[in-house]
């Protein structure tokens, strides 16, 4: 990778009061003159899921000569802290090619973790699957002050998963929905998740919407609490038709480790969800 000497690395940024902050590389203290090659190999390197960006932009990044980072959004609470970075680079051809970075504590031990996404929308969806929920020793209460028990968890579980999905509109994006597609399906972990028939006819994919259909922390055996969100991603097709692919994300596993499963069935992937969430 060729590099001209100087990088764009400082960035001014105007913030929400007025103020002006000029940043360099918003993730490490490293020499503003970083090289555009250097820095690439340490957001990739640090990326827990960058074996999940397009082959397309990875080749692409490839030509990159300067770059220049950015702080786009961020949120701090007792729990939660996260923050997402823009990293815009300028590629041989002229052209500029942006990385999404999202850094967070939400790991089982609240050490920094780092997600590089090609697009901001799914950077804004994976900030969005963050857990917010209540804090250890944290306890819920009716209305009237009686502690929520086992059996009222296991009933608003269960009317939670069985409660349909909102109306609403589907908003299709046409944004190399067919990788998405195959992304999703490269990440499911279940074995009975779609299989080679599906992974074909969602190569005719030409736009996507994803939509939020369900989420809650709730204990499970052990005495931990796990998160379980559900997704539907639904795909328009060349020929007009339509299909979608129902994402199951938890950490009902024996480590507590992120795990997401792929159904084409949202019955049976709440099925699946519910099966993991059994309350103790």
């Amino acid at each position: 990778m060729s590099d001209p000497g100087t990088t764009l690395s400082k960035h001014q940024v105007t913030c929400g009061d007025g103020l002006e902050t000029l940043l360099n590389d918003p993730q490490d203290p490293h020499d503003p003159y970083e090289t555009t090659e250097t820095q690439l190999e340490r957001l990739l390197g640090r990326a827990l899921n960058s074996f999940d960006l397009p082959d397309s932009t990875v080749e692409r990044l490839g030509t990159a000569l300067a770059h220049s980072s950015a702080l786009h959004s961020s949120h701090h609470s007792a729990s939660l802290h996260r923050a997402t970075y823009r990293h815009t680079y300028l590629l041989s051809d002229g052209s500029a090619l942006s990385l999404w970075e999202l850094t967070h504590n939400a790991g089982r031990d609240g050490a920094e973790q780092h997600e590089l996404y090609a697009e901001e929308s799914e950077a804004r969806l994976a900030a969005s699957r963050l857990p917010t929920g209540p804090l250890p020793g944290w306890t819920a209460e009716h209305s009237d002050g009686r502690v929520l028990d086992e059996d009222d968890d296991l009933e608003l579980l269960s009317a939670l998963l069985a409660r349909p999905i909102p109306a609403q509109p589907r908003m299709y994006v046409p944004d190399n929905s067919a990788d998405h597609a195959r992304r999703v399906l490269r990440r499911a972990e279940n074995a009975d998740r779609p299989g080679q028939a599906t992974a074909r006819r969602l190569r005719l994919a030409f736009a996507h919407h994803i939509t939020q259909a369900f989420g809650r922390h709730c204990p499970v055996e052990g005495g931990r609490d796990a998160g379980f969100t559900l997704y539907e991603h639904q795909f328009l097709l060349l020929d007009g038709s339509e299909a979608s692919l129902w994402e199951v994300e938890h950490t009902a596993t024996p480590d507590g480790r992120h795990m997401c499963e792929v159904y084409e069935d949202e019955r049976a992937a709440r099925d699946a969800m519910e099966s993991r969430s059994r309350v103790r």
